[in-house]
C-alpha cells in the first residue's frame, strides 16, 4: 500500500476566457474545479495505474468538504485530517493561450493541529510499504515539519519519496533520518550545493556524490526534456526519452513521482523503475488535464525510453 501525503492541498479553479479584460465584467460558459496539490496529482496518477492507496493531508472548511468529494467522485481512497482554517483556492485564467494564476497563501495550521497530525498520521502507517511527501507546508508549520514526518515514519520501515523544494528540502537533507529518494529540478541541486551544476555525466556524477546527498539511496535529478539523470547507492543513470508534442507539462513531476513510488512498491530492479516513472510523466505530458495519464498508451511508450547506467 502506497501512503501520499499532501499537507497543502487546493482547489483549483480554471476560468477560461477567450478575451480577458482588465477592470470589466468577463463572463463565463464554463468552470472547471478540481482537487489539487502536488500529493494529489501523484495520488490521481497511481490511481490511474491501478495501484492500492490512500491519500492523506491537511483539509478544512467547506472547500476541503469539496475536495473529499473530488476525490470520491475518482475513487481515490482518502483519510485527511481537519483542521479549523479553510483549504485554498487556486485560480488560473486561461486567455488567448496564456494562463494568469491568482495563488492563495491557504490556511495558518496551529501548533496543536501539527502534533495532532503526527498521531493522525501514525493510526495510518500499518502495511504501508512506500510514503510520498509532495509539495509545500502550510503556514504555522516549522521547515523541519517534514524532518519530524520522516522520525514518525522511519520505524515502520518504509520507502519514503520527498518532493519538495527550498528550506524544507534542506532540513530533510540535514536531518537524522533520512529518505529514500528526493527527486530535485536542476534549479534545485544548484541552490542545494551552492554552484553551476553542467549537464554532462561527469559534471552530475560528481554534484550526486557530494556529502550532501549521504544516507540516501535514490537522488533523481529532472532535467525536463533531456531526461533524469539518476543515482541510486553508487550507480548512475541517464534516462533518454522520446520526443514527443507536449499537450500541458504541468504535472508530469508529479506523475513521475507516482511512477517511482510505483516501482519502489513492486522491488522492481532500477532500469524498469526509471522507465516507468518517466512513462507516467510523459504520459501526463501528453494530457490536457493536470495529473492525468492515459494507461492505453503505456506499453508502447516505455519500449521506447532507454536507460543507459553511464
Amino acid at each position: 500500500m502506497i501512503l501520499t501525503i499532501t499537507l497543502n492541498p487546493s482547489i483549483d479553479i480554471a476560468y477560461p476566457l477567450d478575451d480577458f479584460q482588465l477592470d470589466k465584467v468577463n463572463r463565463l460558459n464554463r468552470v472547471e474545479k478540481t482537487a489539487r496539490g502536488k500529493g494529489l496529482n501523484v495520488s490521481r496518477v497511481l490511481a490511474q495505474a491501478g495501484q492500492s492507496l490512500t491519500a492523506t493531508g491537511l483539509i478544512g472548511g467547506h472547500l476541503g468538504a469539496f475536495l473529499l468529494d473530488r476525490l470520491k467522485e475518482e475513487g481515490i481512497s482518502n483519510c485527511f485530517y481537519q483542521i479549523k482554517e479553510e483549504t485554498r483556492n487556486c485560480i488560473a485564467i486561461l486567455h488567448q493561450g496564456m494562463q494568469t494564476e491568482i495563488l492563495e497563501a491557504g490556511p495558518s495550521v496551529s501548533q496543536e493541529e501539527g502534533e495532532n497530525f503526527l498521531s493522525h498520521l501514525e493510526a495510518l502507517m500499518k502495511d504501508i510499504s512506500v510514503v510520498t511527501i509532495s509539495g509545500s507546508l502550510p503556514k504555522g508549520l516549522d521547515q523541519n515539519y517534514y524532518q519530524r514526518l520522516l522520525e514518525l515514519i522511519r520505524p515502520y520501515h518504509p520507502q519514503v519519496l520527498v518532493d519538495c523544494s527550498g528550506p524544507a528540502l534542506r532540513a530533510v537533507l540535514e536531518g537524522k533520518e533520512k529518505s529514500t529518494l528526493i527527486k530535485p529540478n536542476l534549479e534545485e541541486l544548484e541552490g542545494l550545493l551552492g554552484l553551476s551544476v553542467g549537464l554532462d555525466n561527469q559534471s552530475l556524477k560528481r554534484a550526486l556524490s557530494h556529502s550532501y546527498f549521504e544516507g540516501l539511496e535514490w537522488v533523481v535529478v529532472s532535467l525536463g526534456s533531456k531526461g533524469p539523470f539518476a543515482k541510486h547507492h553508487n550507480h548512475y543513470y541517464r534516462v533518454s526519452i522520446p520526443s514527443i508534442s507536449v499537450v500541458n507539462p504541468v504535472g508530469s513531476g508529479d506523475a513521475t513521482v507516482a511512477g517511482l513510488a510505483w516501482g519502489l512498491a513492486q522491488e522492481d530492479d532500477d532500469k524498469t523503475l526509471l522507465k516507468k516513472a518517466n512513462a507516467l510523466g510523459i504520459l501526463n505530458a501528453q494530457e490536457p488535464r493536470t495529473g492525468h495519464v492515459n494507461m492505453a498508451n503505456y506499453t508502447q511508450l516505455i519500449n521506447h525510453i532507454q536507460v543507459e547506467e553511464v
